[in-house]
C-alpha cells in the first residue's frame, strides 16, 4: 500500500476538535478580524506585501513578507533581531518549488486568550494567549497554486506553518523538500545532537558555535545570540510528516525533513497542513524552560482521557543491567513468575504503584537485535505466567507495566499489536513501555529512519489504538516530543535521549545539565531515576546518591521509574527513599530557579493541587554553592525543610553515598545556602506545618 491515503485507514481521530473533562477549555476571549485586504475573487493578486504579526504584550514581532512574489519572513524581541529575513517554501516532486511566484489574496488576524487544564503535566492550567494572522497566497502564474501561510505570536515565540488547500491544480503532493530558513547570528552559540545516527537521539550535547554546525542536528536546538536572547528551534503538533532536522546552509539553518528510504519527504494527500515552525524565545536559559508553546500549538483532547493515571514504577530492569539477571530464558531469567512476585510484594512494601517487566514474553532468545524481527508479544517464555502475575498484582493494590520490545521490525509488530493491547488489557495491564531498538525501522520490506514519515505514521498508529484499549504509554526510542500528548494525554513519556542505561562510562555529569534547556523542552523523559547502587563497578554510575533525588525533580516525566532493585530501598537506603516515595508525578506548578546550560539546574514544583513544595538540582562535574530564596512559597506560613544534601566530602568518583538529611523551619522570604558537590545535587521537599 503506498502512502496516499494511509493517515485515514490507520487513524479515527481527526487532529481538530473540542475537548472533553479535563483538559477543557477553561475561558477563552477571542478578537477576529478581516485584514481589510484583496478579495478572493481580485483579478491580479498583490506581489507586494507586509504583515506584522505582535506578540500580546507587543515585545516579539514576526513579520511577514511578500517581496516580488518571493515568501519570507524575520522576528525581532525589543527591536533587536533574533532571526534575520530567511526565505520559505516547499519543494514539490516534478515540479517548481512554491517559494517565489505569489500574490496576495487575503489575510485575516485573530488574538487568542484562553486558559485550560490539562490531565497531567508540569503545569496544570495554562495560558494559550497569542496573536494570529493567516495569509492566504496564489501563483502569479500557471499552474495558480493556493498556500496559505499561518502565523502566531506569543510573548514567548513565534510559530508558523504552510496550508496546502484542495485546488484544481492538485489533490496531493509529494514533498521533495521544506525550504524554511533560520536565519540566526552564525556567531551564537548552540547546543545540539546529531540526527541521521544509529543510536537516533542517544548522544551527548555538544556546545558550537551556529556556523560550526556542519552536519544535520535533532530539534530542539537551543541556541544563544549574541544579543543576549536564547531561543530553542523545534515543531509543534508533527503528524503524517517527517520531523524537521536542521542542516547549515550558508548563512542560514534550513529545515531537513528526515527522508524515506525512497529520499521523499512527505506524501500527502490534500488538505494538508505541515507541523508548526516554532522559535522559542526567551531573556534567559531558564525562562525556556517554561515554555508552553508546543501545548498551545495542539488542540484539545477529541475524547474523554479521564482514565489516564500518572504513576510510578519499579522494574525488573536494573538486575539485568549490572548482570545479575538476563532478559533472555535460562538460569538466571529475571522475568519469571517468582521474581515478579517478589517485586510485587517489594512494591507493597516500598508504596510504589506499578512494575515493570521486560523480557517476559517469546523471543529474546541469541541475538535479540536481529531475532526481533520474530518477537511474540502474546505468548510467555514458558517460566512466567501473566495471567497469574496480573492476579497476584490486583490483590496486592500493584498495576503491571507490559513490555513491548519491537526492535524495531514494524511490519512484524503491527501484525500483532492489536491482539498484544487485547491480550494485556484482558489481564488487567493499563501501562505498555514500548521500545525501538535497532537503528531503522523496518516497514513495509524497507529500512527507514525511526523519524520518517512512516516512522511518525507508526508511533500515531500505536498511540491512537492503544487510547481505544484505554492503555498508556512510555515509549523508548520514540519519535520526539511535539506537544502532542495535551490532545492523546495517554502519551505518558518518552525516552529520547541518553538516560541511566548509559551509566557506567558514557554519561558524564553534564548530560542532565544539558537537558533541561534541550531535549526536556519537548516535554517528560523517562531517565530511569533512583539508582542507588552508585558504586557498582559493572555499571559504574556518575553520580551522587542524593542527586538520584534531585533527578525526580528536574527532570519531569508523568511516569517515573524508580529503577534500581528493591532491596536497595528497603535495607540500605530507606531514609532516602522516602523521597521517591513521596516526590508526585504530576505538578501544579514549575518555577525554575537556576539554572546555566550545561553547568546546573535548579527548579522548584508545587503538588498537584496540593501545598507541598519539591526543588531539586543538579550540577556538572565541577561542585558548587547555590543561595535558594523562598519566594515561591505561601506567605505567612511555616514550611517543614527537609534537605537532602551532599555532604562537604562527596564526589561522584570516589564518594558518592556522603549524605546528610536535615530538617528546618523556614517561611517566604527566607534564604537556603547549599553545596553541591562535583556530580552531585540535592533535593528538598518543604511541607506547610501543622497548625
Amino acid at each position: 500500500m503506498g502512502l496516499f491515503g494511509l493517515e485515514k485507514l490507520r487513524f479515527g481521530h481527526s487532529q481538530n476538535g473540542g475537548g472533553n473533562g479535563a483538559g477543557k477549555i477553561l475561558n477563552v476571549k477571542k478578537n477576529i478580524k478581516n485584514s481589510g485586504l484583496s478579495s478572493v475573487f481580485a483579478k491580479k493578486p498583490r506581489r507586494e506585501a507586509v504583515f506584522e504579526i505582535k506578540s500580546p504584550n507587543g515585545r516579539l514581532v514576526a513579520t511577514f513578507m511578500l517581496d516580488k512574489g518571493q515568501i519570507c519572513y524575520f522576528v525581532k524581541k525589543d527591536e533587536q533581531v533574533i532571526v534575520r529575513r530567511s526565505k520559505l517554501g516547499i519543494a514539490v516532486k516534478d515540479d517548481r518549488p512554491m517559494t517565489d511566484d505569489f500574490g496576495l489574496i487575503r489575510a485575516y488576524s485573530k488574538s487568542i486568550d484562553e486558559t485550560w487544564e490539562a490531565y497531567w503535566g508540569e503545569q496544570r492550567v495554562i495560558r494559550n494567549h497569542y496573536n494570529e494572522t493567516a495569509i492566504y497566497l496564489e501563483e502569479t502564474g500557471k499552474p495558480n497554486r493556493l498556500l496559505t501561510l499561518r502565523f502566531r505570536v506569543f510573548d514567548d515565540g513565534v510559530a508558523f506553518r504552510y496550508e496546502v488547500p484542495v485546488q484544481n491544480a492538485m489533490d496531493k503532493m509529494i514533498v521533495a523538500d521544506e525550504l524554511t530558513e533560520f536565519t540566526v547570528d552564525v556567531n551564537g552559540q548552540s547546543w545540539s545532537i546529531p540526527a541521521y545516527q544509529p543510536d537516533r537521539y542517544e548522544y551527548d550535547y555538544t556546545n558550537k558555535r551556529v556556523h560550526e554546525l556542519h552536519e544535520s542536528v535533532h530539534t530542539p536546538l537551543t541556541i544563544q545570540c549574541p544579543t543576549g536572547h536564547y531561543i530553542s528551534l523545534h515543531e509543534a503538533a508533527l503528524y503524517n510528516y517527517g520531523s524537521m532536522t536542521l542542516k547549515l546552509d550558508g548563512a542560514s539553518l534550513r529545515s531537513d525533513i528526515t527522508p524515506l528510504a525512497d529520499g521523499m519527504r512527505a506524501y500527502v494527500e490534500l488538505p494538508f497542513s505541515t507541523p508548526w515552525r516554532v522559535i522559542m524565545v526567551g531573556n534567559s536559559a531558564v525562562d525556556l524552560v517554561v515554555n508552553r508553546m508546543l501545548l498551545n500549538l495542539n488542540e484539545p483532547p477529541r475524547d474523554d482521557f479521564s482514565w489516564v493515571s500518572p504513576t510510578k514504577f519499579l522494574g525488573i530492569w536494573w538486575a539485568m543491567y549490572v548482570g545479575e539477571w538476563t532478559w533472555a530464558p535460562g538460569e538466571r531469567h529475571g522475568a519469571t513468575t517468582e521474581h515478579a512476585k517478589q517485586y510485587i510484594d517489594a512494591c507493597a512494601k516500598l508504596g510504589i504503584p506499578a512494575l515493570l517487566i521486560e523480557g517476559w514474553n517469546d523471543g529474546w532468545e541469541g541475538d535479540w537485535l536481529e531475532n526481533g524481527r520474530y518477537n511474540k508479544f502474546t505468548e510467555a517464555t514458558p517460566d512466567f505466567d501473566m495471567r497469574a502475575v496480573a492476579n497476584y498484582a490486583r490483590e496486592n493494590g500493584v498495576e503491571i507495566v507490559g513490555h513491548h520490545e519491537t526492535v524495531g521490525f514494524i511490519d512484524n509488530y503491527e501484525e500483532q499489536i492489536e491482539d498484544a493491547y487485547a491480550f494485556l488489557r484482558e489481564r488487567g495491564v493499563r501501562y505498555i513501555k514500548s521500545g525501538y531498538a535497532g537503528s531503522k525501522m523496518m516497514i513495509n520490506g524497507q529500512r527507514e529512519f525511526h523519524h520518517s514519515q512512516l516512522g511518525v505514521l507508526h508511533y500515531q498508529y500505536a498511540l491512537e489504538l492503544a487510547a481505544e484499549y484505554q492503555i498508556m504509554l512510555d515509549v523508548h526510542e520514540p519519535i520526539k516530543g511535539t506537544g502532542i500528548e495535551r490532545t492523546w494525554p495517554n502519551l505518558m513519556t518518552r525516552e529520547g535521549a541518553r538516560g541511566q542505561e548509559y551509566e557506567g562510562g558514557a554519561l558524564v555529569p553534564s548530560h542532565a545539565c544539558f537537558l533541561p534547556f534541550t531535549r526536556l523542552l519537548a516535554g517528560g523523559m523517562d531517565y530511569t531515576s533512583g539508582i542507588f547502587d552508585v558504586g557498582n563497578f559493572s555499571k559504574r554510575i556518575a553520580s551522587t546518591i542524593v542527586r538520584q533525588l534531585a533527578y525526580y525533580v528536574t527532570i519531569y516525566s508523568s511516569m517515573q521509574m524508580a529503577a534500581d532493585r528493591p532491596q536497595l530501598y528497603l535495607e540500605n537506603f530507606p531514609d532516602l527513599f522516602a523521597f521517591i516515595r513521596d516526590v508526585p508525578v504530576r505538578w501544579e506548578k514549575t518555577v525554575p530557579l537556576l539554572g546555566e546550560i550545561g553547568r546546573s539546574f535548579v527548579v522548584a514544583r508545587q503538588a498537584w493541587q496540593g501545598d507541598e513544595w519539591y526543588v531539586g538540582g543538579v550540577t556538572n562535574e565541577e561542585g558548587r554553592k547555590v543561595e535558594l530564596y523562598l519566594d515561591f512559597i505561601e506567605p505567612r506560613m511555616d514550611y517543614v525543610a527537609t534537605i537532602y544534601r551532599d555532604s562537604e566530602d562527596a564526589h561522584y568518583r570516589d564518594h558518592q553515598l556522603g549524605y546528610v538529611i536535615e530538617e528546618r523551619i523556614v517561611r517566604r522570604g527566607d534564604r537556603i545556602e547549599l553545596y553541591m558537590a562535583p556530580g552531585g545535587g540535592f533535593a528538598i521537599k518543604l511541607k506547610k506545618e501543622k497548625t
